[in-house]
């Protein structure tokens, strides 16, 4: 089952929003959590990952596939992947923190 997480500095960030509008644009579901709110996945993300900047996303099935920023280049290419995958493999969306 594919879990997509984006790590989110909040609504006031344009790159974050972005990545979200993009994930939903081409149908992957996607948790967000707000680092701002959320000290350990804040810690997890810049410490853990050696991240500095929002949004981070992290394809969950893929330990090693994440990434810091507005990427619709590898958001197109994840898209691809999943649709040749069933849909059952999907992981339902959740949204923390976002409009």
């Amino acid at each position: 089952m594919v879990s997509v997480t984006v790590y989110s500095t909040g609504p006031s960030c344009i790159r974050c929003t972005m990545t979200c509008r993009c994930l939903e644009s081409v149908g992957i579901p996607f948790h967000v959590i707000d680092v701002t709110r959320e000290p350990i996945a804040r810690q997890f993300v810049t410490e853990e990952l050696g991240y500095t900047e929002a949004p981070v996303v992290i394809v969950d099935d893929e330990p090693q596939n994440h990434w810091s920023g507005f990427r619709p280049d590898l958001i197109e290419r994840l898209a691809s992947r999943l649709a040749t995958s069933p849909p059952a493999q999907i992981a339902p969306r959740a949204s923390v923190g976002l409009g």
